[in-house]
């Protein structure tokens, strides 16, 4: 209680807390009451160990972990691909949910981040899973779209990586991703920020970012070979199927 004797709102003990929920009480609750409880062992330990790195703001919250495990369940995934990897919270959800014979196609350009989580998710009995590449991905993507082998082979792709280039990403995956497979596009609402004044006091890296999430919302929304839908969990995230 304050000195008023007015309650304070509670804040939440999420590291990397991304939600944009106006109630830190009311994100907590959905933790504790509906995610930690379901939360996989593994998935548990490297969120706990993702939590000690400086830059854990990075990580993907445990509640869009638990929705992208169940996703990928729903529309019977089996080749995917991630794109930013860090610490693999995301990675090893994604790998929890494939079936044996499923593969992960990882591509980021820090190995080091990746083998934080990497003994964790080889006890979890699911590295055989993922193919990891470091490096930039848009030299690769452009490689694998010259291979016409290669259209239409993924059922499910998860791009949380720059920002700047995320319209870059969209114009190679949408030939990669099979009819009626789906693009998952993290922090598409960005901190909040998409509708702050111009005058905020946004971190440098908020602003800067801003304008590519803005100008991805809007390409997102007008085109005609995917059907969207923006989703408000984590720091929001845009799901493509595509149709065409």
């Amino acid at each position: 209680m304050a000195a008023t004797g007015e309650a304070q709102p509670a804040k939440h003990q999420e590291v990397g807390h991304k939600s944009l929920l106006q109630s830190d009480a009311l994100y907590q609750y959905i933790l504790e009451t509906s995610v930690y409880p379901r939360e996989p062992q593994p998935m548990k330990e490297l969120r706990e160990v993702t939590a000690k790195h400086p830059w854990n703001l990075m990580t993907t919250s445990a509640d869009e972990g638990q929705f992208l495990n169940l996703l990928l369940k729903l529309i019977n995934a089996k080749n995917t691909m991630e794109i930013g990897v860090y610490t693999g919270y995301s990675l090893l959800s994604t790998a929890l949910a494939l079936p044996e014979d499923g593969k992960i196609l990882a591509l980021d350009i820090n190995r080091e981040n990746y083998e934080i989580g990497l003994p964790i998710i080889e006890k979890a009995g699911v590295a055989h899973k993922i193919d990891f590449r470091e490096g930039p991905a848009l030299p690769l993507l452009d490689e694998m779209v010259n291979d016409v082998k290669l259209h239409g082979s993924f059922d499910f792709i998860f791009v949380d990586a720059d920002k700047d280039n995320y319209l870059n990403y969209h114009k190679r995956l949408i030939d990669l991703i099979k009819i009626g497979g789906v693009i998952g596009y993290d922090n598409t609402l960005w901190n909040g920020s998409l509708v702050a004044p111009p005058d905020a006091p946004l971190r440098k890296y908020v602003r800067y970012y801003r304008d590519f999430v803005l100008e991805l919302n809007k390409a997102l929304a007008v085109d005609p070979r995917v059907e969207i839908c923006q989703l408000p969990v984590g720091d929001g995230i845009t799901l493509c199927r595509r149709i065409s």
